[in-house]
């Protein structure tokens, strides 16, 4: 049922209401597989933040949890995605981020407009380390130090 006026219809911006649908589309948290990565590298949410884990891990639920707890805080902003380190074909999205098997669990945040990226390894999942995380890659703080000299990290298809 419609019960919107004329000038109601006029006045609605095509483009607002589009990332609206695709923001409200989405789930809290999409698990990273070979189906959702073309997704996700298409969405209009430009920042991805990554919770690199091994879903067979015995905290996996209550972090998952806490993970989408966070999504919450920051949804429309950023992208939250599940990288389950124990399926072999993610290492690639594990070696990226530069982390190995041993450094995990782990959050990777990623902006996709100049490929910025940053880590943080995690012994313990919180709402509040997710958040004054992806706060601070929000301001422009990084963990990470990039320098001049680094080489630049060849592009890998994920």
């Amino acid at each position: 049922k419609l019960d919107l006026e004329s000038k109601d219809i006029e006045s609605i911006d095509a483009t607002k209401l589009s990332r609206f649908i695709e923001i409200n589309s989405l789930h809290l948290v999409t698990e990273y597989n070979p189906v959702t990565a073309v997704g996700l590298f298409n969405s209009m949410i430009q920042i991805h933040l990554l919770l690199l884990m091994n879903k067979a891990s015995p905290e996996y639920e209550e972090s998952l949890h806490r993970y989408q707890k966070a999504a919450k805080l920051f949804q429309g902003k950023i992208l939250f995605i599940l990288v389950d380190s124990g399926v072999k074909a993610n290492g690639k999205v594990i070696s990226f981020f530069k982390l190995n098997e041993s450094q995990l669990p782990a959050l990777a945040i990623y902006r996709t407009l100049d490929e910025a990226w940053d880590t943080l390894a995690i012994t313990e999942l919180s709402v509040e380390h997710v958040q004054n995380f992806c706060d601070g890659f929000l301001k422009g703080k990084r963990l990470r130090e990039n320098h001049a000299s680094e080489e630049k990290t060849p592009k890998v298809e994920l």
